[in-house]
């Protein structure tokens, strides 16, 4: 008797695992379906609402004392005048001095220096006036535009709803076109980053400004937050 049920269980075990290793055969290997690649894209204008410009002083002398105290006393003026402008920050960016060699490049004739400030504001007429008045003794080196990180972010979000509404558009009209219905498989969003727009006006130096300095010209304009949908649907009966 029990050799009866230790066959009976055997044979009862054998059953089961064949009948569930047929259905993990099944499973493991589903009828692949159609699938379809859709790549859309989706831009819209973001307006240059920050400024970042440089101004620089520049000149030579033979004495490095008598240099550093020239170029120091130009750029202390210029820093004091920006006071004036609270909209707009000002830092200085560095200097730099190097000497300046005779024809033989062997003896130091004179020495140079640049000393350079950096200017960055969200009010265009502030920064345009002050550029104006610092152009009495400074050169403007480089003026760009770019949204701001908050108009940039905002005008984002808006591009990434239009295009995940294109690849949903265009998902339907693939479907559609060939009678099935359709599910998203995997979907990625691109997006770019923050681009600086040169917007330099003409520079000019002291001697080329007339005496009472005039507002230095900015036009901002837009610049175009692109963002890229790419990805697979699943086409389904």
């Amino acid at each position: 008797m029990p050799v009866r049920i230790a066959s009976f269980l055997s044979a009862g075990l054998a059953l089961f695992l064949t009948t569930a290793t047929a259905q993990a055969a099944d499973g493991a290997t589903p009828p692949a379906l159609p699938t379809a690649d859709i790549s859309v894209e989706a831009s819209r204008p973001a307006p240059n609402d920050q400024f970042r410009a440089q101004v620089y002083y520049e000149t030579t002398e033979t004495s490095p004392a008598e240099l550093a105290r020239k170029v120091n006393s130009v750029v202390a003026q210029a820093l004091q005048t920006s006071r004036n402008y609270p909209a707009v920050k000002v830092r200085t960016g560095g200097n730099m001095t190097y000497p300046v060699y005779g024809k033989n490049v062997r003896n130091i004739e004179a020495w140079r220096m640049r000393s350079t400030l950096l200017l960055e504001a969200n009010d265009s007429a502030a920064l345009s006036e002050l550029l104006g008045k610092l152009q009495q003794s400074m050169v403007i080196g480089g003026l760009n535009a770019a949204p701001s990180a908050e108009t940039w972010k905002k005008i984002e979000e808006q591009a990434i709803v239009d295009a995940l509404t294109a690849f949903e558009a265009r998902a339907k009209l693939v479907a559609a076109s060939l009678n099935k219905k359709w599910k998203i498989k995997h979907v990625s969003v691109n997006t770019g980053g923050i681009q600086q727009k040169s917007i330099m006006p003409l520079a000019r130096s002291a001697s080329m400004m007339a005496a009472e300095a005039v507002p230095a010209p900015i036009e901002a304009g837009d610049s175009s937050v692109s963002v890229s949908v790419n990805g697979q649907i699943e086409l389904l009966e």
